[in-house]
């Protein structure tokens, strides 16, 4: 017959008063780890003890009990306790609750009670939080209770609104707490579990992806659209920012573009109807106007409102602080905190005065008109004062703009014959055609416009800072039209310079490095040059040679067209019937004669201004010459779309360039067999060509494998 099984027989448990315990030299917890004693105590002050200790009786030498208990396990609870009676928040004769243990050994129970503890799952916890917060405890007093920052309380919240599914996933290990926090930029539950649909099955799943397609479809609070609305007034008019708790996210994203756009049109109109009554002709609001958008428009000149007495004497004041702080710390390593600010503040100041209103005459207001804009910071840009070629007075009128002084003033507020300026308001530019994702098509010609305007202006830059390049360039120009019957422009004597528009906007050039130097400079020149034509040859006369070179360079500089433009008769082939090279091999030519480099002219393949315009292959293509081709292993999977976006990042830093911005070098060996002409560059290879390149490259992909 089976022997009865032994039943478990529990320690009993005791209240012992406080003054009873003594710590036992038994613990094996030697090392600090997690609450500290002090929040351990406030937690017993404010929820009373949860856990008993594990006492021992103290035997004294004869083997008796002496009245006393050590506590081997519950050291810092015993320490917590200790701490409250010192503070006299708790009496030292107060009852403690303890298991009373008389067997085994007191390590033993110390190194057990520690092992066994498991501590809550990240997710219990952060539902936990929910739980209290549901309850009615603010994120505060939620901190205040556990001891954390209420970053951190807020941080928790977020995760425990993700998606039920997704706590499931991450519960279960099927996902990182990492990619759990980057799933907490937006509250839509179904955006989140779609997004982990497909980024499970496809393992494009790092924390930085799951983001950047959770804010794919977003504006960045740091769009010139988002600073000029600002946040407020959206969220205010019904808009959502979404935001990482988790890592800096410059602002958040802006989740309803459409009413974005409604929001900045709106206040741009208002802007508008505000300068509408001072009279001008017509005013033209955007977003953003193309680079040159003034071009063939005559600026008409204004006067600056004088500054009042009181104007006047801030500026002096300003000035004289600012000379003081310079004076006192012109010996520092490093300028104090507060003194930098303060003379950030005042610059600011003194910039706010430098950009006076101006005056302008009633009669060329009359005609004139405003371009309303926003500037790359997110602020209004006001252009005033352009009249257009038709709405130049007639020849036999007296010439206007020389009356802008205080005195005409009168009638600028409306006059006899004011009028009501047509408010123009731009739309934005179309969308570029949708490319074959599955065969390595030419680049399209709107594109090669595109970048090839980069390169004009880069290279007028460029050749504006060379004078002696500048020189012969012209000179050359001089040369063909006087001895070179086919290079004639059809004038026999005259060679007029004239300054070549761009047929399409590139993304972003009208901010760009090369844009902002050529404005800089010409606006240099621009306030150096007399009002009247009539003095220009005496000034001209006036200036060193140094001086006339480089405006002999600038001026030369605005004749560069190395734009390509499809089924123009200067770009139907490299080399015309007569043997004569095009102007897009002169301009190669003088792009190697200034040492042309567009990457030191700033410009960067992004998904805007190429990578989002050309096919798969040709954006795999780019990743493999700049980054090798385990790069490309990692993006050959995605979409068109995501494969663009994460080419951008691959490349950015680079130096990649795409043909038509390189800087060509004339005698570089042909590709191809020796003996067998070189291809034709990638841009201007027909589509059959494409298809050969792209047999080719699988191929090589296939043998890879």
């Amino acid at each position: 017959m089976a022997s009865a099984i032994q039943k478990i027989k529990l320690s009993p448990s005791r209240d012992i008063p406080f003054n009873k315990l003594v710590l036992s030299q038994s613990n094996v917890r030697r090392v600090k780890a997690g609450v500290s004693i002090e929040q351990l105590a406030e937690s017993i002050a404010q929820r009373t003890l949860l856990q008993s200790l594990s006492v021992r009786a103290v035997v004294g030498a004869n083997g008796t009990e002496t009245g006393m208990f050590e506590v081997p396990a519950g050291g810092r609870r015993y320490r917590a306790l200790e701490l409250l009676v010192k503070q006299k928040r708790m009496a030292k004769t107060q009852a403690v609750p303890c298991v009373v243990r008389d067997g085994g050994v007191a390590e033993d129970d110390s190194l057990a009670e520690n092992d066994e503890r498991i501590g809550l799952h990240p997710l219990d916890q952060f539902r936990a939080f929910q739980i209290l917060r549901d309850g009615g405890m603010s994120e505060e007093e939620i901190a205040a209770r556990h001891f954390v920052a209420p970053t951190i309380v807020k941080q928790r919240l977020r995760l425990a609104s993700v998606s039920p599914k997704l706590h499931d996933v991450y519960a279960d290990d099927g996902m990182t707490l990492e990619q759990l926090m980057a799933f907490a930029v937006t509250g839509d539950h179904a955006r989140q579990e779609q997004v982990w649909d497909n980024v499970s099955r496809s393992q494009n799943d790092e924390p930085y992806q799951i983001r950047r397609m959770l804010t794919e479809h977003t504006v960045r609070a740091s769009d010139r659209r988002a600073q000029f609305v600002g946040l407020d007034a959206f969220e205010q008019a019904g808009g959502i920012v979404l935001r990482d708790l988790f890592q800096h996210d410059d602002g958040g994203w802006l989740q309803d573009v459409v009413l974005l756009e409604r929001l900045v049109t709106e206040r741009l109109k208002a802007e508008a109807e505000t300068i509408a009554a001072e009279g001008w002709k017509w005013i033209s609001v955007a977003t953003e106007f193309s680079y040159g958008h003034t071009q063939g428009l005559r600026e008409i000149e204004g006067k600056p409102i004088d500054l009042s007495p009181e104007e006047q004497a801030t500026i002096d004041a300003l000035n004289a602080e600012q000379a003081k702080l310079e004076t006192d710390y012109q010996d520092a390593d490093e300028l104090p905190g507060e003194v930098d600010q303060r003379l950030g503040e005042i610059e600011a100041a003194l910039a706010a005065f430098e950009d006076r209103p101006m005056l302008y005459d009633p009669t060329e207001i009359a005609r004139a008109g405003v371009f309303i804009s926003i500037d790359s910071e997110g602020r209004l840009s006001v252009d005033r004062g352009y009249v257009r070629p038709e709405d130049e007075p007639p020849a036999g009128d007296l010439d206007v703009g020389q009356g802008a002084d205080a005195s005409s003033t009168e009638g600028q507020e409306g006059g006899p014959s004011m009028q009501r300026a047509v408010i123009a308001v731009a739309g934005g530019a179309a969308d570029a055609e949708e490319d074959d994702e599955d065969a390595a098509k030419p680049l399209p010609d709107r594109l090669i416009t595109e970048l090839t305007a980069y390169r004009t202006l880069a290279l007028r830059d460029a050749l504006a800072e060379n004078p002696a390049v500048a020189f012969q360039a012209v000179l050359h120009n001089f040369v063909l039209t006087v001895f070179y019957r086919f290079a004639s422009s059809g004038s026999c004597l005259e060679i007029g310079l004239r300054t070549p528009t761009f047929p399409a906007q590139a993304p972003g050039l009208r901010e760009s490095v090369s844009a902002k130097a050529v404005e800089a400079r010409h606006e240099a020149w621009k306030a150096r040059l007399p009002k009247s034509e009539s003095d220009l040859w005496d000034a001209l006369t006036a200036l060193d040679g140094g001086a006339q070179t480089s405006l002999f360079a600038h001026c030369a500089s605005f004749a560069v067209n190395a734009v390509y433009e499809p089924a123009n008769r200067y770009n139907q082939s490299r080399v015309s019937a007569h043997g004569v090279s095009t102007r897009l091999d002169q301009a190669d030519v003088l792009a190697r004669a200034v040492g042309l480099d567009m990457v030191q002219a700033g410009w960067r393949p992004t998904v805007d201004n190429y990578l989002g315009r050309v096919t798969k292959p040709r954006i795999l293509e780019a990743v493999r010459e700049a980054k090798g081709e385990s790069s490309v292993q990692l993006i050959d999977h995605l979409k068109k779309a995501d494969m663009a976006k994460e080419a951008e990042r691959l490349l950015d830093g680079s130096g990649w360039l795409p043909e038509p911005l390189r800087l060509v070098d004339p005698d570089a060996a042909p590709v191809g067999q020796e003996g067998e002409a070189g291809a034709l560059p990638e841009f201007l290879a027909d589509e059959e060509d494409q298809e050969k390149v792209s047999d080719e490259d699988a191929q090589q992909l296939d043998a890879a494998e």
